[in-house]
This record gives structure tokens, C-alpha cells and sequence, in this order.
């Protein structure tokens, strides 16, 4: 199973979504990750998002970075740039994954034309307003509009945030493993834990 680690991932986005899941994925032992992301860190992240005080006003792939490396011995190469289908190209074409975790509609619908162009297989990740989020394969992936909010900053929206990148990095496993991929809806209120008998 060790080859699996030696997969090239991309990672659209360093938020909520993006940056949980390259920790769980950095964590899991996945070697050669890339991140790319335009944004700094901010106060209002901290909540939801895997970075820290001391993190405020850096790129966020270069906190992520320097964060994962510290904590697990993860190398994770930050790009600190702005992804858009003009020059998505030269980012996506070395992959072997992208995983998809950006926050606009522009910036999914360029990854989402650029994997479909370079047959590259894509994952995209996301969480909506209405307290569930999808993880969902190229193929069958429907751009959405953009939110006048921000679902993933919402109140108590960490614990459902972590249940779909756990959710996300079994389906990234699965897809290695055998080629699965099964498009998958996640909501709290649906999530059972069952008492031992």
C-alpha cells in the first residue's frame, strides 16, 4: 500500500475544506501533496481552518507548510498564486489527482474544465448552507453559484467540516486502490453512533 503515498495530489484551495483535508492527507502519510492557494491567513479562519495566531497575515500554502512539517515530518509544496483556466494548465497536468476545495464559481469551473480537458480525475469537495456537504467526481459535478455567506465559517460547522474530509480522504484511498469512485452526500444529522450492545 505504500505506493499509494507516492501519488501526486493538488489541492484547489487552502480554506476550510482544502486545508483540513491536506492535513488529514498530509497526517495519513501521502508524500508528494501541492497545494495551491492565493489567500492569506485571517483571524476569522482560525475557528475552521488549520492554522494559528501566530499564522495571521501569511500565505496560507506556506502556514500549511510549515505547520504539517512540523507536526508530522509532511512535505507539502505551496503554491501562493491564483489559479484561473488560463493558467491552470501547467498546475493540474502533473497530477494524479486534483482534489477541488476552492470557495468561487470561477475558480471550480476552471478546475473542473481543465481535468475534464487533460482527462485528469477530480474530486470536488464542498459544504453547502443548508447544513450538508458532497463529495463529488468530475463526471457528474455541477458548478455551483457563489454564497453571499460563507457556509464553512458558520457556527459549529468544524465538526462537519472534519466528517467530510475524513469522508473525502476514504474516498481518495478507495479511488487509488481500485479505481472507485463514488459520489457521496454527508450531513450530521444522518451520521449514526450506534451504543455497543
Amino acid at each position: 500500500m505504500n505506493h499509494l503515498f507516492e501519488k501526486k495530489i493538488l489541492i484547489c484551495g487552502a480554506g476550510t475544506l482544502g486545508g483540513n483535508l491536506a492535513e488529514t492527507l498530509g497526517r495519513t502519510g501521502f508524500k508528494k501533496l501541492m497545494v495551491i492557494d492565493q489567500d492569506i491567513v485571517e483571524e476569522k479562519n482560525l475557528p475552521v481552518q488549520p492554522y494559528f495566531r501566530f499564522d495571521i497575515g501569511y500565505p496560507k500554502v506556506k502556514a500549511l507548510s510549515q505547520n504539517l512539517f512540523q507536526a508530522a515530518g509532511a512535505e507539502i509544496t505551496g503554491i501562493h498564486y491564483t489559479l484561473t483556466e488560463g493558467n491552470g494548465d501547467k498546475w493540474i497536468q502533473s497530477a494524479d489527482l486534483v482534489l477541488d476545495a476552492f470557495d468561487s464559481h470561477a475558480s471550480r469551473k476552471a478546475v473542473k474544465k481543465i481535468c475534464k480537458k487533460l482527462n485528469i480525475p477530480c474530486l470536488h469537495i464542498g459544504i453547502s448552507p443548508y447544513g450538508y456537504g458532497e463529495i463529488i467526481w468530475n463526471e457528474g459535478y455541477s458548478v455551483p453559484p457563489d454564497l453571499k455567506e460563507d457556509p464553512c465559517e458558520q457556527a459549529l460547522s468544524r465538526p462537519l467540516v472534519l466528517l467530510i474530509t475524513a469522508v473525502a480522504a476514504e474516498s481518495i484511498l478507495r479511488y487509488f486502490q481500485n479505481g472507485e469512485k463514488e459520489n457521496r452526500s454527508i450531513t450530521l444529522k444522518d451520521f449514526a453512533v450506534l451504543p455497543l450492545l
